[in-house]
């Protein structure tokens, strides 16, 4: 059996050609931030507390105030990763601990949204926002169980700076959350797709 090498990086998606082309200022945020003695991980909690009573005024139907709240919550997202690069960190914790977060405010927004379908007695559009939170769940599964297998999984027409976009839209708009729902129910799970046909065309491609 031949040895294993790890594939090339797939394709960047936009998130991460964004995140390149403002490196220079969130680096020197990060760096300003680390100088009053903020932890990363302090930011990581800051932004999951506050995305979390954005999708408490999702649940109420109160869209704007969620809207600015997740508007708030994505500097944040950006930041504490800037902050532990100024630190110097060297230990994964902090990467473990963003990633897990991450999934919980997937989960908190979209239970905030199948909450409101419900309380205004659209089932169908309660499961249309429970299908999109399992296509989030599953585009982000798809990468890390790659990832394991030293496998690079970028790929895909969705990835969560388009899931983020949409679900401000909609918010900022709320007379296309139907419409957005849908997009993100089809989006994330084709992504999904996508990056696991990625995996099973990449992967042990060498092994005979």
């Amino acid at each position: 059996m031949p040895e294993q090498t790890p594939s090339s990086p797939s394709q960047p998606v936009l998130s991460d050609r964004l995140r390149a082309i403002f490196a220079g200022v969130t680096s020197r945020a990060g760096e300003t931030v680390h100088g009053w003695g903020v932890h990363p991980d302090w930011i990581t909690i800051a932004g999951l507390i506050v995305v979390g009573v954005g999708a408490f005024f999702i649940a109420r139907g109160e869209f704007l105030p969620a809207a600015i709240l997740l508007l708030i919550s994505l500097p944040l997202d950006a930041l504490d990763g800037a902050v532990a690069r100024a630190m110097k960190r060297k230990d994964r914790r902090g990467a473990v601990l963003d990633s897990t977060l991450d999934r919980y405010a997937d989960s908190l927004i979209f239970i905030g949204f199948a909450y409101y379908f419900a309380s205004i007695g659209n089932l169908g559009y309660m499961i249309v926002a429970l299908v999109s939170l399992t296509g989030t769940f599953a585009v982000s599964y798809t990468r890390a169980r790659a990832g394991e297998a030293d496998l690079s999984v970028k790929i895909g027409i969705f990835s969560r700076f388009e899931r983020i976009v949409t679900l401000l839209v909609i918010l900022f708009i709320p007379q296309l959350i139907e419409l957005g729902m849908w997009v993100l129910a089809i989006g994330t799970n084709f992504t999904a797709l996508q990056r696991l046909w990625y995996v099973y065309k990449h992967l042990d491609k060498d092994v005979t």
